[in-house]
């Protein structure tokens, strides 16, 4: 779809109207919403790891927790 030569003028007319000085400042700005955008998304992916292991050990300490207090419970007799 793109060849070189296309992508070469699209460059060339993007620094004739911003200016070099310009271009450098919103590749900056580019390049650090591209890094705060993947680093936000790793922390979301890493609080969700981390409340499903909360879930997950909450789950095994209420089993844990139950099996316990049948263990202690007498049976129940219909005398």
């Amino acid at each position: 779809m793109f060849d070189t030569r296309m992508l070469v003028v699209i460059l060339l007319i993007a620094l004739v109207v911003f200016g070099t000085k310009r271009l450098r400042t919103i590749g900056t700005d580019l390049g650090a919403a591209v890094k705060g955008f993947k680093q936000a998304m790793n922390d979301g992916e890493h609080e969700e790891e981390a409340k499903q292991l909360k879930q997950d050990k909450d789950a095994d300490f209420d089993t844990a927790a139950k099996r316990e207090a049948d263990a202690k419970t007498p049976p129940k007799t219909n005398a």
